[in-house]
């Protein structure tokens, strides 16, 4: 049997802080108190340290299959343990998209062999594949993904009809990311008029604009309560739509969640005069109010979550002309290090973090024993020491992309141990890669 005890940590956990003890057997917390002894155990002193639960991200595009040039199931995994994220959900709109069980299977056995963090795929939902979509099971899948919205190949659904049949019959959870097509088209349209192919990043939050975000948001939300949908839309970038989500009732009774991004918290469209495409999102960054409001509603309960919506380029590909720039960056490894930051500067409460990456994505979907410090659970655990600075530069960025958007950032903590099933797959900068994640099990 293997055995951890990590000692004198301040434990972070359901709202509370505590100093005590960990004992971890094989995967699982065995034990949480104080002065704990096994001299079978090798033992980890946190002394200083905080101890939270590894952190889930509920939006990755790790690109594997398809577009392995720009990142793998393998760098990202290690890059988000690093960042002290466990567990990921990853999303279909890789090449060929997810859009049959077979495909589905084929991210699970990638996932099996490469991943060192804990792992679920979503199944993606086209415009004609209802059928394969109802196949899901529920049980160990985390969830079906809708692009109401532009996406990479064909995944756009954005018929009514389509809409209502998918909304009116897949039992689970539906994730959407929600964009109106039309709008973004028009104001396109406009801005190549007046602009030729000299359109900047900055234009970037005009073009995809906040209508274009309430427009669609709205329409998933009235689609979600006229059919009774699990519903979860993913990273809200406007202050307008928070308005549409609900803070007065229990996160385990609600049917319509949402989910905010770190870099809708961070940065603004100020930012664009220097990070340029490189803060180029779909949903785009839009204005510090925006951003304020954002963060008003993770913390007032509105938004349930927080995640990262990782999506990694080539530095080839974000150094072109806006226009043909893809959208994305790369952002695990420095999520919980740019929420910390925010703790640092008074904005958020470690409790707060915990709750947004942790305990709110297990209740959301519904996660089998994981997201909290109890006993009994899986041991997906995160050492932090909020003392520790360092700066984000090319050389210590894991992602195969090469790049960050933090780069140049110095934060005043750092990840220095990461637990993912039990085992100690990071510490001080080394891995440890002989055991893999496990796949994600949900309580449906």
């Amino acid at each position: 049997m293997s055995k951890l005890i990590i000692k004198n940590a301040t434990i972070v956990n359901e709202g509370k802080q505590f100093n005590g003890d960990i004992l971890i057997e094989n995967d699982r917390i065995a034990k949480i108190g104080t002065n704990l002894s096994d001299h079978s155990a090798k033992e980890i002193n946190a002394e200083g340290k905080h101890l939270l639960p590894g952190f889930i991200d509920d939006q990755v595009h790790f690109r594997e299959p398809g577009l392995t040039h720009k990142a793998e199931i393998y760098t990202e995994a290690k890059s988000a343990v690093a960042g002290g994220i466990t567990s990921f959900m990853e999303m279909p709109n890789t090449v060929p998209n997810t859009l049959t069980q077979e495909l589905l299977q084929d991210k699970y056995n990638i996932a099996s062999q490469k991943s060192l963090a804990n792992y679920s795929f979503y199944m993606g939902a086209g415009n004609d594949n209802l059928e394969e979509v109802l196949k899901t099971n529920p049980e160990n899948v985390c969830g079906v993904k809708v692009f109401m919205g532009s996406s990479t190949g064909n995944m756009l659904v954005d018929n009514e009809t389509t809409l209502n049949g998918i909304f009116s019959q897949v039992p689970m959870l539906i994730a959407t990311h929600c964009e109106d097509e039309a709008t973004i088209k028009h104001n396109m349209a406009i801005f190549k008029e007046q602009y030729g192919d000299k359109i900047t990043p900055e234009m970037h939050p005009v073009i995809r604009n906040a209508e274009a975000c309430f427009i669609s948001s709205s329409f998933a939300v009235e689609l979600a309560k006229k059919h009774n949908t699990r519903l979860h839309i993913l990273h809200i970038s406007t202050g307008k739509e928070t308005h549409l989500f609900r803070n007065d009732i229990p996160l385990s009774q609600k049917r319509i969640t949402a989910e905010a991004c770190i870099h809708h918290l961070w940065f603004s469209d100020k930012d664009y005069a220097t990070k340029g495409n490189w803060i180029k999102w779909n949903p785009a960054v839009k204005t510090e109010a925006d951003k304020n409001e954002i963060l008003n509603a993770v913390l007032d309960g509105r938004i349930d979550v927080i995640a990262t919506d990782h999506a990694p380029h080539t530095i080839q590909e974000k150094e072109q002309q806006y226009l043909n720039a893809p959208s994305g960056g790369p952002l695990v490894q420095h999520a919980l290090n740019a929420l910390l930051e925010m703790h640092h500067q008074g904005k958020i409460t470690l409790e707060q973090i915990v709750e947004k990456m942790a305990h709110n994505v297990t209740v959301c979907f519904q996660m089998k024993d994981r997201g909290f410090i109890r006993e009994g659970y899986k041991a997906d655990l995160v050492l932090v020491d909020l003392n520790k600075n360092y700066t984000v530069d090319k050389s210590n960025v894991l992602s195969k992309c090469g790049w960050s958007p933090f780069e140049g950032q110095k934060f005043n903590s750092v990840v220095t141990h990461t637990f993912v099933s039990g085992h100690l797959v990071y510490e001080n900068g080394v891995f440890d890669e002989s055991i893999k994640g496990e796949r994600l099990l949900f309580n449906r």
